[in-house]
């Protein structure tokens, strides 16, 4: 991520033009920063990096270590923010046919993203008699697609293990102390993770989130935290002339300005196809409303 770009040559934008942000641009930065932990503000995953929890850290570790051993297949049950960066990551930096390989970690499937019977039923096909663990991922425990899918799974593996069994099987990434999905698993005893609520879902990547599947797919999760501190201590940098990030955004800024608001992200590695799709959902939405929140002037 250190080596990352901004070629704006085929546009008619000069640097001079860009740095007439310069002031705009450290006010923001200012701004951003003193809100890291403000709640209201969800922009605790700009120091994820650097400010995590060590403890439930270790922990995912070690179950992800314990699902390796116990499982054949890791089914993550999220929607939105709580799978597509994982998804993202484990297809990025695996085989391209993780699923297909024979390997020592588990094959990683995905529900509770659509409402399709015929999908729940294609993956009731393929775990047939192997082991499984299952880990949902929501803040509220009420989002339809990931709720219907983790009623479907619960009840199959109470059936294929019994209640008890089940019980330590089931993994649940969400709020720290309230919803539906916490209540449930304070009630059975599930083992919990917890999405930061400084962190929005889609930016929840480097939290259990993101970070349990990951390691269960068998990435290195302390290399992965490296890489992304590398990466936040390169674009903390306050000084437009050398920050591709912000760069980026005012060039963005000056384009919808000139009602040049189309964007198209294209790349053509197939192992990037779920970044992509995981960039959709970070980048598109509201983003008019974000440009002029930041830049008012500029609008």
């Amino acid at each position: 991520m250190g080596n990352i770009k901004v070629d704006f040559s085929n546009t008619n934008i000069k640097l001079e033009d860009i740095m007439e942000y310069e002031n705009e641009i450290k006010t923001i930065h200012k701004n951003l920063h003193e809100k890291a932990n403000d709640e209201k503000e969800f922009l605790g995953w700009l120091e994820l990096p650097t400010n995590y929890d060590k403890e439930e850290f270790e922990r995912i570790k070690k179950v992800a270590e314990r699902i390796k051993s116990d499982s054949e297949i890791f089914l993550c049950i999220g929607i939105g923010g709580s799978y597509l960066g994982a998804r993202a990551v484990i297809e990025a930096l695996t085989h391209t046919f993780y699923n297909y390989e024979k390997r020592n970690t588990p094959q990683i499937l995905y529900a509770g993203n659509n409402l399709s019977p015929n999908y729940i039923n294609d993956i009731i096909d393929v775990i047939g008699d192997k082991n499984i663990s299952v880990n949902v991922i929501s803040k509220s425990g009420t989002t339809t697609e990931p709720a219907i899918a983790f009623r479907i799974f619960r009840e199959f593996l109470e059936n294929k293990y019994g209640v008890e069994e089940a019980r330590k099987r089931i993994y649940c990434t969400t709020d720290k102390e309230k919803g539906a999905l916490k209540k449930l698993a304070d009630e059975e005893g599930y083992e919990c993770f917890v999405i930061p609520d400084n962190v929005g879902g889609r930016y929840s990547v480097l939290t259990a989130v993101g970070l349990l599947p990951i390691a269960v797919a068998g990435i290195d999760i302390d290399k992965l935290m490296l890489g992304a501190k590398i990466a936040q201590d390169k674009y903390v940098d306050n000084n437009l002339k050398y920050n591709e990030c912000y760069k980026y955004a005012v060039v963005r800024n000056i384009l919808y300005k000139n009602n040049k608001d189309i964007e198209i992200l294209a790349n053509y590695e197939p192992k990037m196809h779920y970044l992509t799709e995981w960039w959709k959902q970070l980048f598109r939405r509201k983003r008019r409303k974000r440009f002029k929140r930041y830049f008012p002037s500029r609008s």
